[in-house]
């Protein structure tokens, strides 16, 4: 039978972007929605009274969860928050906002999740698809949530979802064409309760998997190789490192897909334009999917040529006196900055911290020792990056993006690097990642500014 929500009573939870879409589809498909968030006022809120969505703002009612017949999260939402568990005690079917929009998405579903690098891959396989020719929207995570794609959605639509470990933890029937687990490290350690539970969340991409689907898997990252060895689909694996007999790897300066009949190239590796070594792991897992879906060599080199990368991802901002700004607000875990400062050789000025979420600063000793001049401490973490790294390289503390930045500034040596690798959240100083690496390149682009005034 198929789902349907015709007169019920929906509460919805989150207004944020994947919220406000749900909240919006749900009323094209005849439900009664209510929509709840914490907060005292949403982005948006006249659009959604006008479309007959009545907004339950501020603290939670019991009521309005107990009383509905489906409940919807957004992402942000945790699961376990009092009013939800006691709509589930209730009996009411508690979902994600993904699996809502797979329910009526008509195309089939490419779904990229694992700790860094999910939003690069999923850029650049829709990219590839797209050069391809073929239908593809993308979105999830990044972008343009799923509820959004349901009324664009036909029969050959691609739809490229990045999904987090928050989307992926509710979902009951979220059936991916291709999977693909990038990596997987300790992330998100405060809303998960352990590795392991974050583990499990992830693992959720393949659970409605049958033998007709891909699963796309790193088959440099343990982790992630254990954690999709019980899957039911065919396995492509993508490898910087190991010696693939099958799966998509670089051999004498190409990436080709292996085969048991042989190998096929696919383009060279000198037409990825990404800096660091990790974000050309992410292009391997890209070209796999696209080989699978189809995409000829030369429409995946086109694409790849014409890519440099997403807006605070490894972005070069400016070059000031011979030093190098690079924004890499999107490496909010501990991970993610580890590979930021290993895509440098030496002389950074790593700005780190922000909300801690988990993980080990310890981690990051190896890599700051060998590459790392000095290290910025901001945010609440800032006493955790003292204790973790202050007897392997200089730490100073900023108050502010603005200190933050010019001390670095005046830290670093001619040739050298800047780099904004928080390893944290940003929620204690800004509204979401994007917004850091925004304040970030303006404080880049005014210091700037002050440097060519002093010159003239």
């Amino acid at each position: 039978m198929a789902f349907s929500v015709t007169n019920q009573r929906v509460t919805v939870v989150g207004g944020g972007r994947s919220g406000l879409a749900a909240a919006e589809l749900l009323v094209e498909r005849g439900a009664h929605v209510t929509l709840a968030d914490a907060q005292a006022a949403i982005d948006g809120a006249r659009r959604l009274t006008d479309l007959g969505i009545t907004l339950a703002l501020g603290p939670h009612v019991v009521d309005t969860f107990t009383g509905a017949d489906l409940i919807v999260l957004s992402p942000g939402v945790p699961p376990d928050q009092p009013a939800i568990s006691a709509a589930r005690r209730a009996g009411v079917p508690v979902i994600g906002e993904i699996e809502l929009a797979s329910r009526w998405i008509l195309g089939r579903i490419i779904a990229v999740t694992g700790t860094k690098g999910k939003s690069t891959t999923t850029t650049l396989i829709a990219r590839m698809l797209e050069s391809a020719g073929l239908r593809v929207t993308a979105g999830g995570n990044l972008g343009t949530a799923l509820s959004a794609q349901v009324a664009v959605s036909t029969a050959d639509t691609i739809h490229v979802v990045e999904v987090s470990s928050f989307q992926l933890e509710t979902t009951q029937t979220f059936h991916p064409w291709i999977a693909v687990l990038l990596n997987l490290s300790p992330d998100h350690l405060d809303r998960h309760a352990s590795f392991d539970e974050y583990a499990r969340a992830k693992a959720r991409i393949f659970a409605n998997q049958t033998a007709a689907d891909w699963a796309v898997v790193n088959a440099d990252d343990a982790a992630s190789v254990a954690l999709a060895r019980d899957g039911r689909a065919q396995r492509l694996d993508f490898s910087l490192e190991a010696r693939l007999a099958t799966g998509v790897t670089v051999a004498d300066g190409v990436v080709v897909r292996r085969e048991s009949g042989g190998a096929t190239a696919l383009f060279p590796a000198a037409a990825v334009r990404l800096p660091g070594r990790h974000l050309l792991g992410d292009v391997l897992a890209a070209a796999a999917v696209a080989s699978i879906a189809g995409a000829s060599p030369v429409a995946m080199r086109r694409a790849v040529e014409n890519f440099t990368g997403l807006e605070h991802a490894l972005e070069r901002v400016a070059e000031i006196e011979h030093v190098s700004f690079v924004n890499d607000s999107k490496a909010t875990n501990i991970a993610s900055a580890g590979r930021a400062i290993e895509s440098f050789d030496s002389k950074i000025v790593a700005i780190m911290g922000g909300r801690y979420k988990g993980g080990r600063f310890e981690d990051l000793r190896d890599p700051v020792r060998a590459r790392v001049d000095a290290v910025v401490a901001i945010g609440e973490a800032a006493p955790l990056i003292h204790a973790a790294l202050g007897d392997v390289a200089p730490v100073r503390d900023a108050r502010s993006m603005t200190e933050a930045v010019r001390i670095a500034f005046a830290l670093a040596q001619p040739g050298g690097v800047v780099l904004l690798a928080p390893a944290c959240s940003s929620f204690d100083m800004f509204r979401d990642y994007a917004e850091r690496g925004t304040v970030f390149k303006n404080e880049v682009k005014r210091l700037e500014m002050e440097m060519s005034g002093e010159r003239h």
